[in-house]
């Protein structure tokens, strides 16, 4: 994206894909042009009017301050861009400057616009998802083993292990990217529908037309046209929003996992979290704009009073924003940096205790449940404040010593119990769940590259 175009705050913001004026202009030409040309394979414009329209579409020759400025006398920025597009064609042949724009309404080309964006915007972060995903995964491998301690309701837990943490985020990745594709596939789809969804300006010839210009922009030709229908935005903008959500999961883990006293990640570049704040920083701005886009979906008979032209400005920050945490997701797992020493000794810190689930079983032989979860909460009491290992606490129990001995429960099993390398119940078949659905999607995309 061109500097300009990138803003103050484009750095962390815009990062990925280009959804800025520029880009906006930019598919609104190429719908007009593609428009044009639909119009002549119909037979209803001249030979060469297409390509005359085409050539005279360079985003690049329009002023956007102007037509933002002419906007102010028709609610929209279109009528001024098919002026101006009249003009710019009227130049060079008279035929084909009176196709311009010909059966379209103002909102047939921001609508398809939308979809060209969107179909862009999509592509892109797809990309960037895959390759987090194809990072996470390696995490996965790598970390299969590597021993930390699980946290819920931010509170000590029992064992997982790093490998168990990357599959989790793994699987919101692979789930992420199949929703984006998905909606990219299945849910974009061409606009034209002129005044009243009607294309009455075309005669018989309207459904043709539509589908030719489907055919010219490459997206699907819906049934109808969808002017007050607008599941299509708002499954777009989903879909979008659900990649920032499997990214803002992962980044909140390593906000946490880096704070100086867990010091368990840091992010590849910077010594602070930088790339996870910046996932966090776009994440949390997509939840406003989605609601913004599904309350716009109340609207009015044939075309919406302002439900509409509330779309445009959050559905583009959807896309820009969504990308951008892509890119910066792409990054961030790429090469972040895990610390299975700090793990360990974090672990090893918490002095058995987040093993009393499993010493509670194994005693509950001797005591029964109830007596067995009472005793170990008192020794992991006296544990916690006295600083010793619940394994030493539990053994010096006079209670306990006369019972675990006709019992047969020695030491070593006490002892047993507490090493977290056994206490990890499923953890590695599920890691492999995740690496194998996460290979099995990805088979085909190898195949393609």
């Amino acid at each position: 994206m061109p500097e300009l175009d990138r803003g103050l705050f484009g750095g962390v913001f815009t990062r990925g894909a280009d959804t800025s004026d520029v880009a906006w202009l930019r598919v609104m030409l190429d719908t007009e042009a593609a428009l044009a040309r639909a119009l002549e394979r119909a037979g209803l414009a001249p030979a060469g009017s297409g390509a005359e329209v085409t050539k005279a579409a360079a985003a690049e020759d329009f002023d956007r301050d102007e037509l933002g400025r002419m906007s102010v006398l028709t609610g929209n920025p279109v009528p001024g861009l098919a002026r101006a597009l009249t003009r710019k064609v009227g130049g060079s042949s008279a035929q084909a400057a009176r196709v311009v724009h010909r059966g379209a309404s103002s909102q047939d080309i921001m609508d398809t616009a939308a979809m060209l964006l969107a179909r862009e915007a999509m592509t892109t972060t797809v990309r960037d998802l895959e390759q987090a995903a194809d990072a996470t995964a390696d995490l996965a491998r790598t970390h299969r083993a590597s021993l930390m301690i699980g946290r819920t309701l931010l509170q000590q837990a029992v064992p997982v292990t790093f490998g168990l943490v990357a599959a989790g985020w793994l699987a919101g990745l692979d789930a992420a990217i199949d929703g984006l594709e998905r909606a990219r596939d299945t849910r974009l789809a061409v606009q034209l529908g002129g005044a009243a969804g009607t294309l009455a300006s075309l005669g018989s010839d309207g459904a043709r037309v539509k589908a030719l210009l489907a055919d010219e922009l490459a997206l699907p030709d819906p049934p109808l046209p969808w002017h007050t229908e607008r599941l299509r935005i708002i499954d777009v903008a989903t879909a979008m929003a659900r990649v920032t959500a499997a990214l803002s999961k992962i980044a909140r883990d390593i906000t946490l996992l880096a704070q100086p006293e867990v010091a368990e990640v840091t992010e590849p570049v910077f010594e602070a979290p930088v790339a996870a704040v910046a996932v966090l920083g776009c994440a949390r701005q997509v939840p406003g704009l989605l609601a913004t886009l599904v309350a716009g979906a109340e609207q009015e008979h044939q075309r919406a009073a302002g439900a509409w032209h509330a779309e445009w400005r959050p559905f583009g920050d959807i896309l820009g924003l969504a990308s951008s945490a892509a890119v910066w997701g792409r990054d961030l797992l790429g090469g972040l940096h895990v610390d299975t020493a700090k793990m360990a000794a974090n672990l090893a810190a918490a002095g058995g205790l987040p093993l009393a689930e499993r010493v509670s079983a194994l005693l509950a032989t001797v005591l029964g449940g109830p007596q067995a979860r009472d005793l170990v909460a008192t020794a992991a009491a006296r544990a916690a404040s006295s600083g010793l290992p619940l394994g030493d606490v539990l053994l010096a129990a006079p209670e306990l010593e006369d019972r675990l001995a006709a019992a047969g429960i020695t030491a070593s099993q006490i002892e047993s119990a507490l090493d977290p390398a056994g206490y990890l119940g499923a953890s590695d078949e599920f890691i492999t769940n995740a690496l194998r659905d996460h290979e099995r999607r990805a088979k085909p995309r190898e195949r393609h590259t």
